[in-house]
């Protein structure tokens, strides 16, 4: 054994939470050593290998569409942190999962790759890594899933630890966390009107108001979303967090699975605050002085009365309340539906808070393809 396993591992048995492990093969190998160095009945209750077919139906309660896939590396993680929950109550648990399809006696046709889930009282984290083709043997593509298996496990129990996967040119390890359903269930039936998720997918109760924010649906996220938050952190010397909220002024509000949905590709990158704030005015008050960074087309809908009950005093009441909070706008120019690029000098801004909106210069930000166009496309 490496010195480096040896050392995280040790590490991992002097941790607080206690965890399950369910391999459909792939990733015995890192269970073998985590059995070797003395100390492991500290925090591991069980390691289940439901290698058949059955065997794997019979762990999950069901077959799953696929055998090698994301959806049944988070179903096995899912079903060992019931199992964790059920063998030491009222204890901090884990549950990973991982089936992969590795190199093997005869010639596969598909790829070879591997999904990995774990599953905390907090979040579930994914990876998946598919390997370049016959670049290895059954034991280097192991070595791998061995390394991401304990790197997995060191993440769990907050250790900065991390083994070298030894990747080559072309492979990446592709990550997603969301927050656990049971913490957004809460979060919507008003547990807390505002919760921030690191970073990873870890939950951080005692976050720092943010100081510039993206609200968005990002439904579909892309890259616009991401160049926009790079700019407007440039322009303002602010680190950039996004903003969900599950609340909304014209459509329903949005169900856990959605909420699931739509954070898994923000998580890994940015920190992402969720919310039931529909209203600027209402998001104002939830983060005092932070910087709000919108395209013209939300800062159209920002100053129009029809979404203040067709009142302008109301509009006007409104922006005052985020000015008293002293909060303001970054906007960035977005296509219009007629055509015309609309920028913050186009938009019929009330004089008395023209000054909450600042624009970014079409020369600095232009992204033209829209989500509301890539679900079109769809």
């Amino acid at each position: 054994m490496a010195p480096a396993v040896r050392s995280l591992i040790e590490a991992l048995h002097r941790g607080q939470v206690k965890y399950v492990l369910a391999l459909t093969g792939g990733g015995a190998s890192a269970a073998a050593h985590l059995l070797t160095v003395p100390g492991g009945s500290r925090t591991i209750l069980e390691v289940v290998v439901p290698y058949h077919e059955q065997a794997l139906n019979d762990f999950l309660g069901r077959p799953p569409e696929q055998y090698c896939s994301v959806e049944c590396g988070r179903a096995l993680a899912r079903r060992a942190y019931e199992r964790a929950g059920w063998l030491t109550p009222r204890e901090a648990v884990a549950g990973l999962g991982c089936t992969a399809t590795l190199a093997t006696d005869r010639p596969k046709k598909g790829d070879h790759r591997f999904h990995l889930s774990y599953r905390t009282s907090q979040r579930l984290v994914s990876h998946t890594l598919t390997f370049e083709k016959g670049a290895r043997d059954r034991a280097g593509e192991e070595a791998v899933v061995a390394a991401v298996l304990l790197n997995a496990l060191a993440d769990v129990q907050g250790i900065p630890e991390r083994l070298d996967l030894h990747l080559r040119p072309g492979e990446a390890l592709q990550t997603e966390a969301t927050p656990s359903a049971e913490v957004l269930n809460a979060f919507l039936q008003g547990e807390r009107k505002a919760l921030c998720v690191e970073v990873g997918g870890r939950l951080c109760p005692e976050a720092p108001e943010p100081a510039a924010l993206l609200p968005g649906s990002f439904n579909p996220l892309h890259e616009g979303h991401w160049e926009l938050a790079a700019v407007a952190a440039k322009r303002t010397g602010l680190p950039v967090a996004f903003e969900l909220s599950a609340a909304n002024v014209d459509k329903a509000t949005l169900s856990v699975d959605e909420i699931v949905h739509r954070l898994r590709p923000l998580c890994w990158r940015a920190p992402v605050w969720l919310t039931r704030a529909p209203t600027f005015a209402e998001k104002a008050d939830l983060f005092p002085g932070a910087v709000f960074i919108v395209g013209a087309d939300t800062a159209l809908r920002i100053i129009a009365p029809q979404y203040y009950q067709d009142s302008e005093v109301q509009m006007l009441a409104a922006l005052e309340r985020i000015r008293a909070q002293g909060c303001r706008f970054i906007v960035a120019g977005r296509l219009h539906h007629n055509g015309q690029f609309l920028r913050v000098e186009d938009l019929p801004l009330p004089e008395s808070c023209r000054a909450l909106f600042q624009g970014i210069p079409e020369s600095e930000y232009r992204f033209d393809v829209s989500s509301t166009v890539l679900r079109d496309q769809s």
